[in-house]
């Protein structure tokens, strides 16, 4: 069967499924939508929470930076997973047996104040847009290939399947979902690393795969190889640390205590019936997690190797080893329409030369060969897990898989994060706060016209992204762990912090990540000022923007402590119930609604 009617077959169906389950799930009543009930089977959790936290970034991002950066890409492995272990241990259970089923719900009643209340709504739509519009940009990448549209239509497409299915179902159908796209994504994320790896060293593990020779009979290999290619192109070595350790530390920390204040996936410990099924979803998270995460340097790897192969036709750095652009297969050409991947012949000879052109060791053979350039003008890093595949020339059904799961991906952390901007708006902000009495049909109403708002904001950011999907996303785990996770974690363990501080805290964290980020992204700039170019000599500290939230979250915890130890102690009552929330037996009871 053809390849494009195979990917119609395969997307249209997981698409009908999804839709189908929405409408079997309908939310009817708020706990529903909110809250799925809480009557989620603690593994069926454990498999929508992975879901749910594994987005576009991890199928479709991730691999591509660990293709392009090599070893410094390990830095989202660690700091990503290691977060879910901190919410896991230190967040969940007590969350869960508090009984608020909103971040903000938590914040408004542990620092007894509905301005915290309505900062930690102000953190949470700042952190879950952000997010998002990383999601967009990966359905706009999936449906751009694989519907043959260019990027803008494809965004526009995924937003209207989001739709159906997010703002009809709310948590309940959310929940289901994700499950059956767990399903997906993992069988689609999987099966192709099998055969690719099986393909280049004869090994179907890619876990193995990865350090293993390399099946060609030259006894090397596949980093060793992989490694030589790229210094004959003038490139650093993939296994090289290229940035400093500093910088690694500093956004492993980021992107951990990020994780850890991730709203949509906190709200997820909240649809099970006891704190105990809280950690034992958490428990099964980390595996469902790990399966995709222990194989992503392997489709890295392998998927920058393949690149290269097809680039190099014959040995690599060679006058005539470059592929005539005339004869580049199919997959080139069908890339090439998205937008996401760009040539251009500089020196007319109608070859693809690829290779570092910013290495003055290279410029002398670069000037002997006549090449003008690397003419890779646009390689976006978002393509490689989509695109390998096609080149490793897998068959049809395959690739048509790998477009089901990637769509799956970015749509199953998309419906969470927009929930979770949806609960916090109609549930803390109307019914907390504007109108307590508001009946339980409004507030739904309420919670759905948000969340379409919502879709429409990152829809239109997702057209116009800031940078690649993992990086937007490593944005928005700054911003989570300068402003959630601090609040959460002193409203849980210090119980001499006030509300005064948490505001104080939650604003000095949130404000400083923001402005040192957008500063060096172009969102933000004062009059009359020049924005900064976002290199290394104009960070302060050689700090990178995506690092810059474990400095938040540490300027966040110092102002809180500092504000609350010269201001007024917190009230008995509440200072008890933070004594109450870690006491390891119950599940919230008389809080719980």
């Amino acid at each position: 069967m053809e390849l494009q009617t195979l990917i119609y077959l395969f997307v249209g169906g997981t698409f009908a499924l999804y839709i189908g389950i929405a409408v079997w799930a309908r939310a009817g009543s708020t706990g529903e939508f909110y809250v799925a009930g809480k009557g989620i089977n603690p593994v069926a959790n454990g498999m929508a929470t992975a879901a749910d936290w594994m987005s576009a970034a991890s199928f479709i991002s991730m691999a591509g930076l660990i293709a392009f950066k090599g070893y410094d890409a390990s830095v989202y492995l660690m700091g990503w997973t290691g977060g879910y272990v901190l919410l896991a241990m230190l967040l969940a259970p007590y969350l869960r047996k508090y009984g608020k089923f909103t971040v903000p719900g938590f914040i408004g009643d542990r620092y007894y104040s509905n301005t915290a209340r309505l900062v930690a709504v102000i953190c949470l739509i700042v952190v879950s847009i952000t997010y998002v519009i990383g999601q967009m940009k990966g359905v706009g990448v999936a449906f751009g290939r694989f519907l043959e549209i260019d990027f803008e239509h494809g965004v526009m497409f995924g937003m209207g399947i989001v739709f159906i299915y997010a703002v009809l179902g709310g948590m309940k159908g959310i929940t289901y979902t994700q499950i059956a796209q767990y399903c997906v994504l993992i069988f689609a994320y999987t099966v192709p690393a099998i055969f690719i790896s099986l393909h280049l060293t004869g090994n179907p593990l890619p876990q193995l795969g990865l350090g293993s020779t390399l099946a060609d009979g030259g006894g090397l290999h596949l980093l060793d190889k992989l490694d030589s290619t790229l210094i004959d192109l003038g490139f650093a070595e993939y296994t090289a640390r290229k940035g400093t350790t500093f910088n690694m530390v500093l956004l492993t920390m980021s992107l951990m205590i990020g994780t850890a204040g991730l709203p949509h996936v906190i709200v997820r410990f909240f649809t099970v019936p006891k704190v105990r099924d809280a950690r034992r979803s958490a428990g099964w998270a980390l595996l469902f997690i790990a399966i995709l995460y222990t194989s992503a340097p392997a489709v890295g790897a392998m998927a920058i190797y393949n690149f290269i192969k097809t680039v190099q036709v014959e040995e690599v750095g060679s006058p005539d080893g470059n592929l005539v652009y005339e004869e580049r297969p199919q997959w080139f050409k069908t890339w090439e329409k998205t937008g996401l991947l760009k040539f251009e012949d500089k020196n007319g000879d109608g070859r693809i030369q690829y290779y570092n052109d910013q290495n003055a060791e290279y410029e002398s053979q670069a000037a002997e060969y006549g090449w003008q350039g690397n003419e890779m003008v646009k390689v976006d890093r978002d393509i490689m897990v989509l695109a390998n595949p096609e080149i490793s020339k897998l068959p049809n059904w395959v690739i048509a898989l790998v477009a089901a799961g990637g769509l799956a991906a970015a749509l199953s952390t998309a419906a969470g994060l927009l929930l979770a901007i949806a609960s916090a708006i109609s549930h803390d902000l109307v019914k907390g706060m504007l109108r307590p009495n508001i009946s339980e049909k409004s507030e739904l109403m309420v919670g759905r016209l948000a969340m379409t708002g919502a879709i429409l904001l990152a829809g239109y950011f997702g057209m116009n992204p800031p940078g690649f999907a993992a990086q937007v996303v490593a944005l928005a785990f700054g911003l989570a762990a300068s402003s959630i996770f601090p609040a959460l974690m002193m409203g849980i363990f210090l119980k001499g912090i006030n509300n005064k501080g948490a505001i104080a805290g939650m604003l000095t964290g949130l404000l400083s990540t923001l402005i040192y980020i957008f500063w060096f992204k172009g969102w933000f700039f004062i009059p009359g000022t020049e924005m900064l170019p976002n290199t290394a000599e104009y960070w302060l500290w050689g700090i990178q923007p995506e690092s810059f939230g474990a400095i938040g979250a540490l300027i966040n915890f110092a102002v809180a402590i500092f504000v609350s130890a010269i201001t007024d102690d917190p009230p008995e009552h509440i200072q008890h119930l933070v004594e109450h929330i870690r006491v390891p037996r119950g599940s919230g009871t008389g809080m719980d609604h």
